[in-house]
């Protein structure tokens, strides 16, 4: 996952939909870090339910991370995502002036293309 460039996100609609947008992100302390807009559908969704799903963009090598979004507001740790960001991305998400959200995994599948089904695996946490 730390290799992935983009990712993409699920989020529920309130309208009880799903709702699927790629995002940049990092992931650090086995968890995924990414900014979206507040008023973003992403954004609005987070905000009336948290629940989320974070996949990699590779289906030859596919990790799926489902648990919950939280706005992250603490100074130290904004820095430290920033830092992140910058090394992958070359900018820091702090500048766009929109929240700042962490996934900490409570499901995660993975499989590999090649060797499915024997190398689908669940993970709870």
């Amino acid at each position: 996952m730390e290799r992935c460039q983009t990712f993409w996100i699920a989020s529920v609609h309130p309208a009880n939909r799903p709702h699927v947008m790629p995002v940049w992100g990092v992931w650090l302390d086995d968890a995924f870090f990414f900014s979206t807009g507040r008023k973003s559908r992403k954004g609005q969704n987070l905000a009336a339910n948290p629940a989320c799903t974070v996949t990699n963009d590779d289906g030859e090598e596919a990790v799926i991370v489902e648990g919950a979004a939280e706005e992250i507001k603490d100074a130290a740790a904004l820095e430290c995502i920033a830092g992140a960001y910058k090394k992958k991305y070359k900018m820091d998400p702090r500048s766009m002036g929109e929240p700042i959200f962490v996934v900490r995994p409570r499901t995660v599948f993975g499989f590999i293309e090649k060797s499915f089904p024997k190398s689908a695996t669940r993970w709870k946490f």
